[in-house]
């Protein structure tokens, strides 16, 4: 046995086990960095598990991709867009033509164990595209809006095939839905009644219900008005009245056609005077003689082909401390990750990049917010997707809620009321990995250009989708293998006596001693 072997020799031969399992910790370790190891300029690794050869290639390599899992739990893809009328495939893209912060995203869902596919819609061979697309079990659409359309596509019709692809119980993070009641900004009046909201929150899709509840809610206090469609701050309105006559109780007195506004726009904080006619006018039907003179980078018509078209404006109260900022709380699904208080330029009100404002990052147990942290992931947080007709969809894998403090100066911060100016999950991208993105004085950027303690946050954020993105494919599979089952019963049931296939308590008990079998 082996007991039996020489004290001097067992030395010799301890030496070697011990080499042996040096050697084989040294090939295990090199193997598992070469699994980690993101590709390299001029590799590609998105070519498996599912089949995309037959789809065109926009981009040049997948510069730090990790390899896919061998065996993965799960198959997703991630969708980008290469406009190629544009610059460098459009202003949000890396030097080998894939969006700046793609790679993040795709590299955590394959350290969950998901495999994760870089491919790029094109429109011209859109129906072959999706059929592609069925092989996947999730996909993380990252096509920035206004893309498809500007390389010659229709985004209607890519977001009616992805409509498909999920009544095929197929994952799209974000869906078209989720984007659009989401981000249209009469979520706000859905979330009106929560911690979250304001109850005077007002939403118009129609000009003679907007002009008649504009003229009320303005006569009563300062506004914001904010249509549908803009973007950065475009056709956000901050107003007030000149004269400063405003009425004691809502309803009391409606704004004369001839008063004078006030009015601040958010994309760029410049300041415009209009009689209460020619805002209405500017709204409804945009530039014309009746709506006067305009310095807005805007065209107006804001209610235009109506609610179906996104043409809405929703009306709100203006919290004056927007002076102080806003927080933006940057979210994987239900997990807060940071904090960014923005601060507007002084003088200003919004705080748009690109206006001189100053942003200061915190991390997500920031104390000076924590009754707001607490109150929004506990409390509200569980609510706003079915506020918003969302209930069947999950809560998106990468957004943003912006918070305004609608409180009175001097209130102590655990008695704060912060209210939603705008929920995000279109495209929302990562600020740490704006450095691999290509601009005129950087046109070879690419992902090795992001700073490496950057690097490390980011790549923290991609780990977290990965996770919440395998538990959301674990859910739903667990869900898909629970009706399948259920169907497979009722249809045992009704080969037996049709009737018994529609009793629910049996169907239900049945079920649960199913559970106990496995």
């Amino acid at each position: 046995c082996y007991n039996d072997i020489p004290k001097k020799d067992m030395i010799e031969v301890k030496k070697m086990g011990d080499l042996v399992g040096v050697k084989a910790l040294d090939i295990l370790i090199s193997g598992a960095k070469a699994k980690m190891m993101g590709a390299k300029a001029g590799e590609y690794n998105s070519g498996g598990p599912v089949d995309v050869s037959s789809l065109t290639r926009k981009c040049s390599d997948d510069l730090g991709l990790m390899k896919q899992p061998d065996k993965p739990k799960f198959k997703s893809a991630l969708i980008g867009i290469y406009v190629r009328s544009q610059p460098y495939g459009g202003s949000d893209k890396s030097s080998n033509g894939h969006r700046y912060d793609s790679i993040p995203f795709a590299n955590g869902m394959i350290s969950a164990g998901v495999s994760c596919q870089l491919v790029q819609y094109v429109h011209d061979e859109h129906a072959k595209f999706f059929d592609v697309c069925k092989s996947f079990d999730a996909l993380i659409v990252r096509c920035n809006p206004g893309q498809i359309k500007a390389d010659g596509g229709d985004q209607g019709k890519f977001d009616d095939s992805m409509r498909g692809l999920r009544k095929l119980g197929i994952q799209v993070w974000p869906s078209p839905d989720v984007m659009e009641f989401m981000g249209a900004k009469d979520a706000l009046c859905k979330i009106a009644d929560m911690n979250i909201g304001l109850e005077d929150t007002l939403a118009y899709y129609d000009p003679a219900l907007f002009t008649a509840g504009f003229k009320k809610t303005m006569a009563f206090q300062p506004r914001v008005i904010k249509q549908n469609r803009g973007s950065s701050g475009e056709g956000i309105w901050i107003i007030k009245l000149k004269s400063g006559n405003y009425c004691k109780t809502y309803g009391e007195r409606s704004c004369a056609d001839d008063e004078l506004l006030d009015m601040m726009e958010a994309n760029d904080n410049h300041s415009e005077e209009h009689t209460v006619a020619e805002f209405v006018e500017f709204c409804v039907n945009g530039r014309n003689s009746k709506s006067g003179t305009w310095t807005s980078k805007g065209v107006g018509k804001y209610l235009e082909g109506g609610k179906a078209a996104g043409g809405q404006l929703v009306d709100q109260r203006f919290c004056p401390r927007i002076v102080e900022g806003e927080l933006r709380y940057n979210m994987v699904a239900d997990a807060l990750v940071g904090i960014i208080h923005k601060k507007p330029k002084e003088g200003g009100i919004s705080a748009v990049g690109g206006t001189g404002s100053i942003y200061t990052y915190y991390g997500p147990k920031e104390k000076r917010f924590a009754s707001l942290t607490k109150n929004f992931l506990s409390i509200d947080l569980p609510k706003v997707m079915p506020a918003l007709g969302l209930g069947e969809e999950p809560i998106p894998l990468w957004w943003t809620s912006d918070f305004i403090n609608s409180s009175p100066p001097g209130t102590d911060s655990k008695d704060e009321k912060w209210i939603v100016g705008e929920f995000n999950c279109s495209c929302v991208g990562i600020s740490k990995c704006l450095p691999a993105y290509c601009k005129e004085d950087t046109p070879n950027a690419c992902y090795n250009d992001i700073p490496k303690k950057d690097l490390l946050e980011v790549k923290k954020i991609g780990t977290l989708v990965g996770r919440k993105g395998l538990a959301i494919l674990a859910k739903s599979s667990t869900k898909e293998r629970g009706s399948r089952v259920e169907d497979s019963l009722k249809m045992i049931l009704s080969s037996v006596d049709p009737k018994h296939a529609g009793n629910s308590g049996l169907i239900e008990k049945l079920m649960e001693w199913k559970k106990t079998r496995v």
